[in-house]
């Protein structure tokens, strides 16, 4: 597994403001790029937390790359696939 990005928001089942919240704090703290992440059932959160940002928050951010993939997990029943995405913010030169 990779190590993930200094700028990194993982999605999880909070309030998608607190997501964007957090995004556009990085953004602000001077990130020249943010990561975005998300599995299972939050993918759509990270979805909609990219979206909001990019069209009410940030000038100038655009989608640099997403990437999705298929996790295995460890759980009580055993080994199961869980989807996950990556979806990097930066801002455009």
């Amino acid at each position: 597994m990779q190590q993930p990005k200094e700028n990194t928001v993982f999605v999880g089942n909070k309030p998608v403001m607190n997501y964007v919240l957090a995004v556009v704090t990085q953004f602000n703290n001077g990130a020249q790029e943010v990561a975005i992440k998300a599995r299972g059932k939050a993918i759509s959160r990270a979805v909609d937390t990219a979206e909001i940002a990019m069209n009410r928050f940030l000038e100038g951010v655009a989608k640099k790359e997403i990437v999705i993939s298929t996790e295995i997990i460890d759980t009580d029943a055993g080994k199961t696939n869980v989807s996950s995405i990556e979806i990097t913010l930066a801002i455009v030169k």
